[in-house]
């Protein structure tokens, strides 16, 4: 409260609570929000990773004049606390020194982001200061917004919203939903029918206002009774809310709860690129908070710049698209060359540029020519006809950043896909030979077909012909040579369809293409995915029953890609070692 008096404040107008070390950085969520709604000319004041075992911390900025901002952070709390498998996790990039407890004993109230954060806010907010509104945000409570799948807990719950009693729930990119919310509060406090929001209403609200709507056509979901006793209902369910969010469908999603009603209202519309450009424009510090310590997701990167929002590649195992959004939206290049100026006048800026990029850097400057296409399903099973690449865009990007004084290396960190730079070779060689960091991240996630369609991705053979292609530009990177190129694929494993047939296949074919698969994860049934769905209904999305690797099985599948990769690369380690001493 001493910075708000520094300022010339007596009260704040909003309260945004997170479950994140503070970085006042445009990567960091509840940083775009706080500065965007301070650029409307509102006292805002943030309370990051507070005490969560009382109110007492939710009392330090006094009663919010507008409402509390709930987001649990960057990441859902249990996917930043536990492992796919269950396990605790020890470390937390988003906090002081990657350490994610409080000093004292390791235990749940001594975590500095608790489980489900969303809910535990809320409620402390609410025990801080009755009367004064809830407003829940950020991808915790965006894809926890309906009924969904716990992973830790291993069962179903119902909607954040009605578990935490908030007055509101802001999905996806929530810019103009939270300046809309703000001006209702302002105004007259009335909360419903705004747009990229969902709102809770008891039974006799909910007949209430069936009777007041005069929108037309309601999309109703499976209810938690009808998941519960039939769980392909589920599956069902979540294509419902998938195919809404990718025709961007004006009709409001309905859903009855175990107790009430969570009434979904049309999606915002996406930022126009000028909107974007301003949104990065606000004056962040780019820095940590003086309090907040050394943050790992910090430093990662606080010199890169984000270049595009939105993906259109709506994996099923990924929840960019329902969260994202599945337009692309790209900034300009003059927005984005600003923005680079003001990293390489950081004290700590030594010439390289980490990232340019976002969800998928390749889809920089990506569109569509078709025109009210609702399907937004650009890159499968191959790339769309009327999606037009803008190969010079992305190029005269990169130029126009390395042409920076003070710039010596500029790299794309972030993934891309493979299938795009199949039909962009000049990029492509502009990459190999200039802007990758040691090593050029993909993303094919499995090699068998059966197993890649359950994904939604590309078949096995963009990935052949792509290194193909790569080994075509420049050699391969050999052990003790700085010259050459290197790939680093990412794979999953564990996802429902797949065993230990599968795993060793695709062992066989990442050997035979010569490439060492070092970075793998099991497969985590996140909140908002169809691939969650499927491993919950044990069906694919066609209704077709589908095997559900269990705990064990999955473990097996990893061990087989540890014995194959791990062990091989140990060993080469060791006998160049044993080389060198000699």
């Amino acid at each position: 409260m001493q910075e708000c008096r520094t300022r010339g404040w007596d009260s704040v107008d909003i309260v945004l609570v997170t479950g994140d070390a503070y970085v006042d950085h445009p990567s960091f969520g509840v940083a775009i929000i706080g500065r965007l709604l301070e650029s409307h000319g509102y006292r805002v004041a943030i309370l990051s990773q507070p005490d969560h075992n009382g109110p007492s911390d939710f009392q330090r900025f006094g009663r919010p004049r507008l409402f509390f901002g709930i987001t649990a952070g960057n990441l859902d709390s249990i996917v930043a606390n536990y492992s796919g498998s269950g396990k605790i996790r020890n470390h937390d990039a988003y906090s002081a020194d990657g350490n994610p407890w409080w000093p004292g004993e390791q235990s749940r109230a001594n975590r500095r982001r608790p489980d489900r954060a969303t809910i535990l806010y809320a409620n402390l907010a609410r025990a801080a200061y009755k009367n004064v509104p809830v407003i829940l945000g950020g991808i915790e409570a965006s894809l926890r917004r309906f009924v969904h799948f716990d992973f830790k807990q291993n069962r179903l719950r119902g909607s954040v919203l009605t578990d935490s009693k908030a007055d509101l729930l802001v999905y996806g990119m929530g810019e103009k939903a939270i300046l809309a919310a703000a001006q209702r509060c302002l105004e007259d406090g009335n909360l419903a029918n705004i747009e990229g929001c969902c709102e809770r209403l008891g039974d006799q609200q909910f007949v209430e206002w069936q009777k007041a709507w005069h929108g037309g056509k309601i999309t109703y979901l499976p209810s938690w009774q009808e998941i519960g006793k039939e769980s392909a209902r589920f599956m069902e369910a979540e294509l419902r809310i998938d195919r809404h969010c990718r025709h961007n469908l004006p009709t409001p999603l309905v859903q009855k709860q175990q107790s009430g009603w969570v009434i979904q209202h049309q999606a915002s519309s996406p930022l126009s690129r000028d909107e974007l450009d301003a949104l990065y424009s606000l004056p962040f510090t780019r820095t940590s908070h003086p309090r907040a310590g050394d943050i790992p997701a910090y430093r990662m990167i606080r010199h890169s710049a984000t270049i595009v929002r939105g993906c259109s590649g709506n994996c099923s195992f990924c929840a960019i698209t329902r969260h994202q959004g599945p337009v692309v939206q790209s900034r300009s290049q003059h927005s984005i060359v600003e923005e680079v100026r003001a990293v390489t006048e950081m004290e700590d800026f030594t010439g390289t540029v980490t990232d340019l990029g976002g969800p998928t850097a390749n889809l920089f400057a990506t569109s569509c020519n078709k025109g009210g296409c609702q399907k937004h399903d650009c890159l499968y099973p191959r790339v769309c006809e009327y999606l037009v690449i803008d190969e010079d865009a992305m190029l005269d990007l990169l130029q126009s950043v390395a042409a920076l004084d003070g710039v010596k290396h500029v790299f794309i960190s972030s993934g891309v896909r493979m299938e795009l730079l199949l039909q962009t070779p000049r990029l492509l060689r502009q990459l190999l030979e200039h802007h990758t960091p040691g090593s050029l991240k993909i993303a094919p996630e499995h090699t068998e077909q059966e197993i890649l369609t359950l994904m939604h991705k590309e078949s096995h053979h963009i990935l052949e012909d792509f290194v193909k292609q790569c080994y075509t530009i420049a050699p391969r990177k050999k052990h003790g040579k700085q010259d050459g190129i290197h790939l680093t694929p990412y794979v999953i494993i564990g996802h429902p369809g797949s065993c230990e047939k599968s795993a060793h296949a695709l062992v066989a074919k990442m050997q035979r293409l010569g490439l060492t698969v070092r970075q793998f994860q099991d497969f985590t049934p996140t909140p908002g995915t169809l691939s969650t769905a499927m491993q919950v209904s044990g069906t694919d999305s066609r209704g077709r029953t589908l095997s559900v690797p269990s705990t064990a099985q999955k473990k097996r599948q990893r061990e087989i890609l540890e014995q194959a990769f791990h062990k091989r690369r140990n060993a080469g380690n060791h006998q160049r070692k044993r080389k060198k001493k000699i």
